[in-house]
Order: C-alpha cells, then sequence, then structure tokens
C-alpha cells in the first residue's frame, strides 16, 4: 500500500505544486452569493465582500473557494461561507445543492464572461441565504448588505472581481428578482 502524503490529507498543495495543476487542469470552486431573506422568502440584501488585490487595489467580491480533493460539494461550500462570513454566519443549505449557474474561468480574456488570468476553473454558483451574525474573516476588508436596486448600481458594478458582476447578475434573475 503507498505511503498517504500530507498535501492528500489535507487537500492543499503546496504554492509551487499549485501553480503546476493550474497551467494543466480547470480547477473546481464553489462561489456563493450570501443574501438575506425577508418572511416571503424574497432576497431583501446581498452581502458583498471588500478585499484588498495584489497590486493594492480595492474590490467587491462574493464568497469564493476551492473544492479541496476528497470534499463534498455542501462541505466546500460551508468552508468557504464560514472562511469568509465566519464560523456563526448560519447558512441555509437546501439538502440536495443544486447551483443556480456554472461559470468557466478562462486565462484567455473573452472566451466566455469570466475571466481569471491564474488558471482555467469551473466555478459551481449558489445562492445561500444566511441567518447569523456575519462579519468579514481573513483577506475581507468588509462585508456591505446592499438591496438588490443597490447591487445594479454601476459604480458597485464597477468595483466587482472580475466575472462576479456577471455571476451576480445571474443570481438576481434566478431568484427572479430582476
Amino acid at each position: 500500500m503507498s505511503e498517504v502524503s500530507q498535501d492528500d490529507v489535507s487537500g492543499w498543495l503546496p504554492p509551487d505544486r499549485l501553480e503546476w495543476v493550474r497551467r494543466k487542469l480547470p480547477i473546481v470552486y464553489v462561489e456563493a452569493v450570501p443574501v438575506r431573506v425577508d418572511g416571503a422568502g424574497n432576497v431583501a440584501q446581498i452581502g458583498l465582500l471588500l478585499r484588498a488585490d495584489r497590486a493594492g487595489g480595492l474590490s467587491r467580491a462574493l464568497v469564493s473557494g476551492r473544492v479541496l480533493y476528497h470534499e463534498r460539494i455542501r462541505d466546500a461550500l460551508l468552508r468557504n461561507l464560514e472562511k469568509d462570513l465566519g464560523p456563526v454566519c448560519l447558512p441555509r443549505l437546501p439538502v440536495a445543492p443544486q447551483p443556480f449557474t456554472v461559470a468557466e474561468y478562462f486565462p484567455t480574456p473573452g472566451v466566455t464572461a469570466f475571466h481569471d488570468p491564474r488558471q482555467h476553473a469551473v466555478s459551481l454558483a449558489y445562492v445561500v441565504p444566511v441567518d447569523g451574525d456575519c462579519q468579514p474573516q481573513q483577506d475581507a476588508l468588509d462585508l456591505a448588505w446592499l438591496t438588490p436596486d443597490e447591487i445594479l448600481e454601476p459604480d458597485i458594478q464597477a468595483e466587482m472581481v472580475p466575472g462576479h458582476a456577471a455571476l451576480l447578475r445571474g443570481a438576481l434573475a434566478y431568484t427572479g428578482r430582476y
């Protein structure tokens, strides 16, 4: 029987191996649009993270992260929601999570509406109601709760991470808001 390395157990790769894999294979991600809903189940607010990028700029983003080796999609969603919104965000995942869309990010601009210069990535995108106390975590600087009308303001859309504005518009359409 072969020996299992620490990389295999944790699901994480060292940076040099991750860069090599990103050049060879699509990487699977989950992206979540955190929402607050009213008593009738309508989207009342959407949570957007404020992040600093490597160039020192600021941008608004959705919850996003890789699916680890041997990790169920629902576990990846929970892990990434808690990583970005805190351990008491209390997400409500359905029994059988189905994405509202699948987004393909390409390193070449213009192939789809989604571009990531680092990699080819396939992202399963979900709308996730959250009920708990959400606080920005990890590298997020702030969390803003905006109404669907505010989210569609051109200045907010322009501040978003590439591809996330398109995902957000799709999420609003999926929920019947626009």
